[in-house]
């Protein structure tokens, strides 16, 4: 039943990125983009990141298209059509050896779900464990982001404020 899911989301998720790579003009490519975005989203639920998924979907999909179309809306029609250029011989024969090598590697990955996986026996029991002593947040995912991870949090959050402010400053733009 899992592999009839996963199949077709996985092939979804290939034709979109595909599609919004190809497509002839940009206002096809952000719709195609902001669906690969929902499909992303689906694939973190199904893989139990509830919350990244959450936050696909508002971001990638919602919030992420919505700039995307106001931005290009302030362009001029002629900035809208993609000229395309022919990509590298390094990279036509780089990125599907880097794919292989990829894939290769990917076999030593814990088994998913596995709950004998170095991240469930070392990490995350650590958490759930202590978590509500060092921490003093009673939520395991609060006490992760706010104290464990916070200047990563931190850094994420300077990272979507700075894109935030660059998406103002190019809307509010004087058009001349």
């Amino acid at each position: 039943m899992t592999f009839w899911f996963e199949v077709p989301l996985l092939i979804l998720l290939i034709l979109t990125a595909a599609g919004a790579i190809l497509a002839k003009d940009l206002i096809s490519s952000i719709f195609i983009l902001g669906t690969y975005s929902f499909f992303l989203a689906l694939v973190w639920a199904w893989l139990g990141a509830v919350d990244v998924a959450f936050v696909e979907a508002v971001v990638g999909a919602g919030l992420a298209t919505v700039l995307f179309l106001l931005t290009l809306f302030g362009t001029s029609p002629k900035d809208i059509r993609i000229g395309r250029f022919s990509p590298p011989l390094t990279a036509l024969i780089g990125l599907p050896i880097l794919a292989v090598l990829l894939l290769y590697a990917a076999e030593d990955f814990p088994e998913f779900g596995n709950p004998e996986s170095p991240p469930n026996v070392h990490v995350s029991s650590e958490y759930l464990k202590n978590s509500l002593q060092e921490t003093g947040s009673s939520n395991v995912v609060t006490a992760v982001l706010m104290d464990y991870r916070a200047f990563d949090t931190l850094i994420e959050t300077s990272v979507i404020f700075t894109a935030g402010i660059a998406c103002a400053l190019l809307l509010r733009r004087d058009r001349k």
